[in-house]
């Protein structure tokens, strides 16, 4: 068979396989079709997912019902104002041997597992949320000077209400840039609304089966990465970036009069690989505009700070980056 009808091929055995998840899913879950297929992405991209939404509109279950259909370990931390960080990664233990010597001896911490559920993760405070920075970006867990490897693939999926209600702290920058997505969980339609109460109230019980596990998500975040991204795509994705940093050479004026800072290259190279995604999603191996823009705003509402005139006329960052989509051609002047 030919490299590309390999490539075709793979493409369509992942359409098949990410459509076997989402289904199980889709069983349990109702609506919020765009939420799901966001947190898959970052699943098959290995990346972590943050949900923001006010309370019970379904973000614990989502959490719960993927790592249902996984075969992978799962965890949950409630996060609350006074759990400490050693509640999260683990502390060494006194413990005394059969000789009757104390030894001391690693207790592991929740984090220890594949996917993680971070439920309401504003509301420990910044110290406690910084204990996941490691963890999110290398895969490890360092206590007293040793490093412990977390199995992959490991999955963090962090829910969060929204910052303006009481007793809850926002997450530092540093954080929410590990973040790979942030997902914005709306209401239910009437319709919807509907359905989940048909299924809640009539004692009906849906169980996801398992229909994946941990080495067949890494075999599609490896295909994943091998999708190709043209380099005036990449160009494009690159200038996006450069188009959120103010007074910069791509910035347009809404950027220059609302953002304070821009994002990372952490948002380059998330815009890169979900875009990959969405484009195997499509039957492609290759990356289009289409694909890039469809992934901006989940990528990159996250990534940005806006300053105190935008807080003061109630600007919200998806407002920004739309205009930035308008603003950004898909090739530059002379190429």
């Amino acid at each position: 068979m030919s490299l590309a009808g390999t490539m075709e091929q793979q493409a369509q055995e992942f359409v098949s396989r990410y459509g076997a998840v989402r289904e199980q899913l889709s069983r349990v879950i109702v609506g919020h079709d765009e939420i799901i297929h966001g947190v898959l992405t970052c699943l098959f991209v290995g990346g972590h997912a943050l949900l923001e939404g006010v309370p019970g509109l379904g973000k614990t279950l989502l959490v719960r019902t993927l790592a249902e259909a996984l075969n992978l370990h799962f965890a949950r931390i409630q996060f609350t104002p006074d759990l400490m960080p050693a509640d999260i990664l683990g502390t060494n233990m006194v413990h005394e041997t059969p000789e009757g010597r104390r030894i001391f001896e690693f207790q592991k911490g929740p984090v220890f597992t594949q996917i993680l559920l971070a439920d309401e993760i504003n509301r420990a405070t910044p110290k406690t949320q910084s204990a996941l920075l490691e963890t999110m970006q290398e895969g490890t867990v360092t206590v007293a000077g040793h490093v412990y490897t977390l199995e992959k693939p490991f999955f963090v999926m962090a829910t969060q209400n929204p910052i303006e209600q009481e007793g809850t702290y926002p997450l530092p920058e540093a954080q929410l840039d590990r973040f790979f997505f942030k997902l914005l969980v709306g209401y239910s339609s009437r319709e919807e609304l509907s359905r989940i109460i048909d299924r809640t109230t009539r004692g009906e019980v849906i169980k996801p089966q398992r229909v994946m596990d941990g080495s067949e998500i890494r075999k599609w975040q490896a295909v994943v990465r091998e999708v190709v991204l043209a380099p005036h795509v990449q160009d494009y994705l690159v200038r996006l970036t450069l188009a959120t940093h103010p007074q910069g050479a791509f910035a347009p004026e809404i950027t220059n009069k609302y953002i304070r800072w821009g994002a990372s290259p952490r948002g380059a190279q998330t815009l890169a690989l979900a875009a990959k995604v969405r484009a195997l999603l499509e039957g492609r191996y290759n990356v289009s505009f289409e694909d890039v823009r469809r992934v901006f705003l989940p990528a990159m509402r996250h990534r940005i700070l806006l300053n105190f005139e935008a807080q003061a006329e109630g600007i919200q960052p998806d407002q920004v980056l739309l205009d930035l989509l308008e603003h950004v051609p898909e090739r530059a002047e002379g190429r």
